[in-house]
């Protein structure tokens, strides 16, 4: 494991970060010297699902990854917002409009295909070389730039006011924080992201991911 990549179900409440710290803890502890471990991609810390680590010389290929195509499942929860678009920020609420199933259908089909996205600003996107997230804390005024990105598919899988949870297949660089966000703003209810799992990132799945007690990490 020491070249090449492991796969890992992230769990909640854990950053990216923390989950490449704890895995190059156990790597090093393994070979008796310190393991060059990094990470092909984010997920936010409320987040679960899988991540693609990768360890010594592969690690130079870690771009490679990161710009594949993932699929998703989400909980966007109608009828309030978040300051950063998920659980972890101030939520409000803003409508008691409960729309259709048919109307939301009609809804995400604006969303799916190549489509125009802001990313939120508590994310790790850099501008001058500051983190977003870093600058949205301090209270400076931030302002991301919309980029281009492809919604291959968008579903309903189940939907129960105000819960409405969706699968999507989507390209790299998209932020389903804002795509929540943004459907919530098309049905004038308002939304964000309540619950977020990544199951698949090109041909790798979730199922085939290693947890981290597997590794022998328990905190």
């Amino acid at each position: 494991m020491n070249d090449g990549i492991i796969l890992i179900d992230k769990p909640a409440n854990m950053t990216s970060f923390g989950v490449v710290a704890r895995v190059r803890r156990v790597l090093t502890n393994q070979a008796g010297k310190k393991v060059k471990v990094g990470h092909t991609g984010t997920l936010d810390p409320f987040a679960t699902g899988l991540m693609i680590i990768v360890t010594g010389k592969e690690c130079k290929n870690a771009g490679h990854y990161t710009k594949l195509d993932k699929v998703y499942e989400a909980t966007f929860r109608l009828g309030q917002t978040s300051t950063t678009g998920d659980p972890e920020g101030e939520v409000t609420e803003v409508s008691s409009k409960v729309p259709t199933r048919d109307e939301i259908e009609a809804v995400l089909e604006n969303f799916r295909g190549d489509i125009m996205q802001r990313p939120p600003i508590f994310s790790a996107i850099k501008i001058n070389g500051r983190r977003a997230y870093a600058l949205a804390r301090s209270g400076e005024e931030v302002e991301i730039p919309e980029r281009l990105v492809t919604i291959h598919s968008l579903e309903i899988t189940d939907y129960s006011y105000p819960e409405l949870k969706i699968r999507t297949h989507v390209s790299s660089g998209t932020y389903i924080r804002s795509l929540g966000v943004d459907i919530g703003a098309a049905l004038k209810t308002g939304a964000y992201c309540s619950q977020l799992r990544r199951t698949s990132i090109s041909e790798w799945k979730v199922e085939d991911a290693k947890q981290l007690s597997d590794l022998g990490i328990t905190d």
